[in-house]
């Protein structure tokens, strides 16, 4: 029972009290030439009991690089991992790009998986889940094949990548707050007709080239670990992934400190945008 209490020796103290908490990792960057969109970072909903006046550190990952011509990776760089109460998020998996003499295009694995390469197909998505966390964190990146228009987007939070079969980066989750984050970045495309938008919860749209203009892919959107847009051509950069963010909530006024303090429904909101430490 929380509360404040009084000992035999005439002090006080507080008992723990409960908490519930959203870990999301940093997304992961596009891939360029019709080139994956990006995984989303992984994305966690857990609970915890904490005790007051203890420190706890909360690691809020950064975004992976998106492709650009000369990488030697080949694929847009994987996120950084998340961190707070003994639990982590995956870092979301990097889009697959292509290069000359590359024989492999296919996305990286992540807290939700990159989208493959469309212009050596075919070439598989990244899986989702790396951690093996139950539930499961994340989705796989969508599937690219040989010509393809927009290549596949990157797996969101919420649903896999590309389940349509036009490039879209999978969609995010809504947390308690009711806010949707964690949306997986879009394809690249070549000679064709549109820009791909990211996944909802902050997926970076797909760049395009049509031989005669390119629209550049976006990032993905910061503190939602929405994965990056992947590039049409190698003219540009793909799009990096968003930053993670941890969130914690508890019922009643506030008790802790640290992060952005807000309140809302009758709960108090401690967001943490960047590393830092969360007291109770």
């Amino acid at each position: 029972m929380s509360g404040i209490h009084l000992n035999l020796l005439g002090s006080t103290f507080s008992s723990n009290y409960d908490i519930q908490y959203l870990i999301i990792a940093g997304g992961g960057g596009g891939g360029i030439i019709r080139g994956g969109g990006g995984g989303a970072g992984g994305y966690r909903s857990l609970t915890a009991s904490v005790t007051p006046d203890t420190g706890y550190t909360i690691t809020v990952g950064a975004g992976g690089a998106g492709d650009s011509t000369g990488s030697a990776a080949y694929t847009g760089a994987k996120g950084s991992n998340s961190s707070a109460f003994s639990n982590s998020a995956t870092g979301g998996g990097g889009g697959a790009g292509n290069h000359p003499s590359n024989d492999n295009a296919d996305g990286m694995d992540g807290g939700s998986g990159g989208g493959g390469n469309a212009s050596s197909g075919p070439r598989s998505g990244g899986s989702g889940n790396e951690g093996s966390y139950s539930p499961a964190e994340g989705n796989d990146g969508g599937t690219g094949t040989s010509g393809q228009g927009h290549a596949p987007g990157g797996g969101g939070a919420g649903e896999a990548g590309d389940t349509d079969g036009n490039g879209h980066g999978g969609d995010g989750a809504a947390w308690l707050d009711g806010t949707t984050r964690g949306g997986g970045g879009s394809g690249g495309g070549v000679s064709v007709d549109a820009v791909r938008p990211g996944g909802d919860g902050g997926g970076g749209d797909g760049g395009t080239a049509d031989y005669k203009s390119d629209t550049d892919p976006t990032s993905g959107t910061a503190n939602t670990g929405g994965g990056g847009g992947g590039a049409g051509d190698d003219n540009t950069t793909a799009g990096s992934g968003g930053s993670g963010v941890v969130i914690i909530r508890y019922a009643g006024s506030q008790k802790g400190s640290g992060g952005s303090v807000s309140s809302s429904g009758g709960y108090t909101y401690h967001t943490f945008n960047s590393s830092g430490t969360y007291t109770a």
